[in-house]
């Protein structure tokens, strides 16, 4: 990482606070988890270091917090990207169509990182390069249920969905 890039992550650090345990984080694809996190009971024992979501092709990957990109491109065939988040840990998302971010770049809480083949893989690791369960990290999107016209009249939109957690439920 350059000079541009150390201060970019400076300055990314101080303006954030606080931890990812601390806080509910948005899930990188909408939809519910198809495949569960299982932990490995030694670091080269088989074990899914991480989540996956079955997708449409083309849905976009968002970043779940905000952080430096570390890493951007292929790996045994199948494309990452790595980002570092403030509170330490490596977000990686995989099995994504392209990087839409460059290594070096600063990305916001949101902001698409790739696009979905179908599959997406979401990973945390520690900074022991442990990998860290990210489901209870995660909150899932929720729309208010609201009643419809039943004759030509077009219906209101709906309100923006809101982000809940269990973990935040529980403090």
């Amino acid at each position: 990482m350059g000079v541009a890039g150390l201060l970019a992550w400076s300055l990314l650090a101080s303006a954030t606070g606080s931890s990812a345990s601390g806080r509910c984080l948005p899930p990188p694809v909408p939809g519910p988890i198809a495949v569960s996190f299982q932990q490995p009971s030694c670091p080269y024992c088989a074990g899914h270091r991480g989540i996956e979501y079955h997708v449409a092709v083309g849905t976009p990957v968002h970043a779940v917090q905000q952080g430096v990109v570390t890493f951007a491109g292929t790996v045994a065939g199948t494309i990452y990207v790595v980002v570092l988040q403030p509170d330490g840990l490596r977000a990686t998302y995989g099995l994504v169509l392209a990087p839409a971010v460059r290594r070096g770049a600063v990305v916001a809480q949101g902001q698409v990182v790739g696009h979905a083949t179908g599959r997406v893989y979401f990973g945390l690791r520690a900074t022991d390069d442990s990998p860290v369960d990210p489901t209870p990290l995660l909150g899932r999107w929720v729309g208010r249920p609201r009643l419809v016209p039943l004759d030509d009249t077009p219906p209101r939109p709906p309100p923006p969905p809101h982000l809940t957690c269990a973990a935040a439920a529980e403090t």
